[in-house]
C-alpha cells in the first residue's frame, strides 16, 4: 500500500518544502505556500528511472558527429498565421502550450484548429464546457467541420489516456491543463503538483508516440501562466494569446519555440463566426482619414521578422492639476518619461507641466526601440499642433543626448513602407551605410539628431 505525504507548495513558482514558510526562497512570494498531498510510492526504483507501460530500451550516449541529422516534417494547417507563429507547421512530438486571458478566444482558435485541419484525426478533450456546448461553439464557425473531430468531456488523465488508446488520434488539445487530474497525486485539480504530473505525463506521450499535444492554460492577475513556472521550461512552445476584449484583434504571440523564432507574431479579427486571420496587418493599424490631424505619426517596427507599420497617438494638452499625467497605452511608461527628459533638457520644450497621452492604435503592446522617432514626432506634433505629413514614417532609435541611433533590420522597414505606398522613410544616419538608397523607389531620410528632424518637419 502506498504511503502518503504532506509538502508544501509555492503557488507561485512551485518551489516544495516540508514545512509552511512565510516568504517563498525562489520567488520571494509571501504567504502562497499551500499544504498538499502527495502519493508516495514504496518501490525503491528512483524516480527519474521509472517509465511508461511501454518501457523502452535505455539510449546509449553517441558523438556529436556521428549523429544522423534529419528534418522534422512538418504539419501544415490551414491557418497560416498559425504556421507562422509555430515556425512552419505543427511538428510530431510537440508540446505547445497557450495561455491568455479568459474569454479572449483560446478555446476557440483550438476548436477551429481541430476543426479544420483535413485528413487528421484530432481529439479535443474540454474539462470546462459539456459536449453540447462545444458543439454549439462548432456551428458557429465558418469553417465546415470535419467527422474526424473527436470531442471529450473528461477530467482524469486515466481515462483520457485509455480513449487515447481507442481513437489513436493524430493531435490532441486539452482544455485546460488546469482541469485535469491525475490518480498519482492526491491533490486538488489545478494544484501546483497536479499540473506539474498532468504535463509530464503528456509530454511522456507525446514524445513516445510522435503525436503534438496543445495544451490550453490559464493566467494569473499579473499575466503569467497560472501554475509552476517549470510548466513553461517543460513544454516545447509558449504561445501567449493577447488583446482586449472590447476590440476585435487578437495577437498570438510566440514566447517559448524550440523549434522556430520565439519572436514571431499572428494577428487574428474575432468575430461572429471565429476568428479570421489578418493578412496585412499594417492596413487594420493605420487610421484613413480625409485631413491630416496632429499628434498622429507612422511607425515602420518589427514584431519578430515581420515588419508591421502601427500608428502612434500623442496628445499633449496644458495640466488642469498640479501634477500632470502621464498615461500610455500599449507603449512603456518609462520609455515615454525618458523621451519627455530628452526634450525638455536638450531641446526645451516645456512638458514638465502639461499632460501627456500616448496610445498605439489596434490595441497593439510594443517593445521595438525603432519606434521612438515616430513617438517623438507626434509629440512634438501635438504640442505645437502642426500636423505631421500623412506619407512618412518613421524608424529610429533615440539616445539620452538627442542622437538618433541605427536599427536592425532597415532594409526590411523601408520596403513595407514601401509597398504600402509611403513616399518617404526618416531613419537614422548610421543606418545608411551599406545600404543602397537607390534601390527603393521611396525616400530615405537620414538624420543624426532631432534637430535634423525638427528642422525637416516643422521647419
Amino acid at each position: 500500500m502506498a504511503k502518503s505525504k504532506s509538502a508544501y507548495f509555492c503557488q507561485s513558482c512551485g518551489y516544495e518544502s516540508a514545512k509552511w514558510l512565510g516568504q517563498c526562497p525562489s520567488c520571494k512570494q509571501w504567504n502562497s505556500f499551500v499544504e498538499e498531498v502527495v502519493e508516495k510510492s514504496n518501490s525503491k526504483v528512483p524516480e527519474w528511472r521509472s517509465t511508461s507501460a511501454s518501457s523502452k530500451r535505455a539510449n546509449k550516449a553517441a558523438i556529436i558527429h556521428e549523429i544522423v541529422y534529419q528534418d522534422e516534417h512538418r504539419l501544415a494547417t490551414p491557418d497560416k498565421e498559425f504556421n507562422r507563429v509555430l515556425g512552419g507547421g505543427i511538428v510530431p512530438g510537440s508540446l505547445v502550450l497557450i495561455g491568455g486571458e479568459p474569454g479572449i478566444g483560446k478555446s476557440t482558435l483550438m476548436l477551429q484548429l481541430a476543426l479544420n485541419i483535413p485528413q487528421v484525426k484530432t481529439l479535443y478533450i474540454s474539462g470546462e464546457e459539456s459536449e453540447q456546448q462545444i458543439k454549439m461553439r462548432a456551428e458557429r464557425l465558418v469553417q465546415h467541420s470535419k467527422a474526424n473531430c473527436y470531442i471529450l468531456t473528461e477530467t482524469s488523465t486515466q481515462n483520457i489516456f485509455k480513449q487515447i488508446e481507442i481513437i489513436e488520434p493524430n493531435i490532441i488539445v486539452i482544455d485546460s491543463i488546469q482541469t485535469l487530474h491525475s490518480a498519482q497525486i492526491e491533490s486538488a485539480p489545478g494544484s501546483v503538483s497536479q499540473v506539474r504530473e498532468c504535463t509530464a505525463e503528456l509530454l511522456r506521450f507525446a514524445k513516445e508516440t510522435s503525436t503534438p499535444v496543445f495544451i490550453v492554460g490559464h493566467i494569473t492577475k499579473d499575466g503569467a501562466i497560472a501554475g509552476p513556472k517549470v510548466l513553461e521550461h517543460m513544454v516545447d512552445t509558449v504561445l501567449q494569446f493577447e488583446g482586449d476584449r472590447h476590440h476585435v484583434y487578437r495577437i498570438l504571440r510566440s514566447v517559448k519555440n524550440r523549434f522556430g523564432s520565439s519572436s514571431e507574431l499572428g494577428i487574428y479579427e474575432m468575430q461572429g463566426s471565429g476568428l479570421r486571420e489578418v493578412s496585412n496587418p499594417s492596413e487594420i493599424m493605420m487610421s484613413q482619414r480625409e485631413e491630416p490631424v496632429s499628434g498622429v505619426a507612422i511607425a515602420a517596427m518589427l514584431e519578430g521578422i515581420r515588419p508591421l507599420m502601427i500608428e502612434v497617438q500623442a496628445l499633449v494638452s496644458n495640466s488642469a492639476f498640479g501634477t500632470p499625467q502621464r498615461t500610455t497605452t500599449g507603449f512603456d511608461a518609462k520609455r515615454l518619461s525618458m523621451l519627455l527628459a530628452v526634450l525638455e533638457k536638450r531641446f526645451g520644450f516645456r512638458l514638465s507641466a502639461q499632460d501627456v497621452f500616448l496610445n498605439i492604435a489596434g490595441g497593439i503592446r510594443v517593445e521595438d526601440p525603432a519606434i521612438d522617432l515616430a513617438v517623438i514626432a507626434a509629440l512634438i506634433s501635438s504640442q505645437q499642433d502642426i500636423p505631421l505629413p500623412t506619407n512618412v514614417t518613421f524608424a529610429g532609435e533615440v539616445g539620452l543626448s538627442g542622437e538618433i541611433r541605427a536599427v536592425n533590420r532597415i532594409e526590411q522597414r523601408i520596403a513595407e513602407a514601401e509597398k504600402l505606398g509611403f513616399d518617404g522613410i526618416f531613419i537614422s544616419k548610421y543606418n545608411v551605410k551599406g545600404l543602397d538608397v537607390k534601390k527603393y523607389d521611396i525616400a530615405v531620410r537620414p538624420m543624426a539628431t532631432l534637430e535634423n528632424l525638427f528642422s525637416a518637419l516643422f521647419g
